[in-house]
């Protein structure tokens, strides 16, 4: 891969990762670019996308292409949304308003993660009137309640609640880079000091990021970043259930979604709970491992709830393609992680817009490929997957 030293430059989001990791100290890198044990699940979100190949029409007029569509009530410019991930003031200084307002200014919703560096009540200003908040379901009910009322007070329009981290992840790059909770080992730390630059953006002058929107969850005065994650994990909440998903529901008027579902039966129990939507997500690889990619059960959950349901889903997006290839099988829209991370950390906002706008070239050039001119016009006849055998009819 070209050697590229400026995000500007950067051809596709695989070189910005690039560009991102010489730029990051190794610990925050290895925190972006990890999965859980064996990394199966993280392997096979990206090697799934080679099994669905297109069947594009030609012969047909495509001068005019339209990404844009309708997802819970608004207008979006293409199918994409910035997913909810934390620590991103670890990436780079004010992270979470970065990508904040890249995605205001590509007309897309930006998702603030539970574990962000910033008050939820300073991003809602700068979502471009469409602010999501993300939340996990702690064993302190009484602080779920608090973080809903701050939503509704700010003007949130969509709560996602991630249901896939009732019980944390094995991340065993987190052990390694860490001596203890909160301690970076001598090999971290003498690797930070080679990132200059980093150094003088996140850390001068206030020293290490620390959590705006996890109350006391955290020890007494270390609410820090660094080595916070197991730390967290200890608040999860191993019971929840369906009844807490009412509870929610009950005490939420706007938009509520359901985010780490990878079952059928699970996505129609959202319906009948009355939810307004699911993201179908392994946790970007993060969490159970050797666990289906939602690309492999969109199909089969599109089709069990219904076309009025809003189905999203994440996991290994890097290409325009990709994300159509979801699109073509049911999908509403996609939800990014990393992808928009590593324009963050290649080129702070201006590399989240450089990756947004990668995305958005090739899935327009895609979209003309495939003979369509808009999003209304891609159906199950443009794609097959591969791995599935195709009856063919005698002549």
């Amino acid at each position: 891969m070209p050697r590229r030293q400026r995000y500007d430059h950067a051809l596709s989001i695989a070189e910005l990762a690039e560009i991102a990791r010489r730029r990051l100290p190794n610990f925050v890198y290895e925190y972006i670019q990890g999965g859980s044990d064996d990394e199966v699940s993280l392997m096979n979100n990206r090697a799934v996308f080679d099994r669905f190949r297109f069947t594009p029409k030609t012969l047909t007029n495509v001068s005019q292409r339209d990404l844009s569509r309708d997802l819970l009530g608004h207008r979006m410019n293409m199918p994409v949304v910035i997913g909810p991930t934390g620590f991103n003031g670890m990436v780079t200084r004010d992270g979470d308003a970065k990508l904040a307002r890249a995605a205001a200014h590509r007309g897309i919703p930006f998702t603030l993660s539970n574990a962000s560096t910033e008050p939820l009540e300073e991003i809602a200003k700068i979502s471009g009137g469409w602010p999501w908040f993300q939340i996990y379901f702690y064993r302190d009910r009484d602080y779920v309640e608090k973080l809903v009322n701050r939503c509704r007070a700010s003007g949130y329009d969509t709560i996602v609640v991630t249901t896939d981290s009732a019980i944390y992840g094995n991340r065993e790059w987190d052990t390694r880079n860490y001596a203890r909770p909160f301690v970076l080992n001598w090999r971290n730390k003498l690797h930070v000091l080679s990132r200059p630059r980093w150094m003088k953006d996140v850390l001068y002058p206030h020293g290490v990021p620390t959590f705006k929107n996890l109350g006391d969850l955290l020890p007494p005065g270390d609410s820090s970043v660094q080595g916070a994650a197991a730390e967290i994990g200890k608040h999860l909440m191993p019971s929840l259930n369906w009844e807490d998903i009412r509870w929610l529901r009950e005490n939420w008027s706007g938009n509520l979604l359901l985010k780490g579902i990878l079952s059928v039966e699970e996505a129609r129990m959202a319906v009948e709970y009355g939810i307004d939507g699911v993201v179908l997500s392994n946790h970007g690889g993060r969490q159970l491992d050797s666990s289906v990619s939602p690309m492999e059960i969109l199909p089969e959950v599109r089709a069990a709830v219904g076309n009025d349901f809003a189905v999203m889903l994440d996991g290994g997006f890097r290409r325009g393609s990709d994300i159509l290839k979801a699109v073509l099988l049911g999908a509403d829209a996609v939800l990014l992680g990393r992808t928009t991370l590593y324009g963050l950390g290649a080129g702070g906002q201006a590399g989240v817009d450089h990756a947004l706008g990668l995305l958005h070239q090739e899935m327009d050039r895609t979209l003309g490929l495939l003979g369509c001119s808009n999003l209304r016009e891609l159906d199950r006849s443009l794609i097959r997957d591969s791995c599935v055998s195709q009856t063919v009819r005698p002549a």
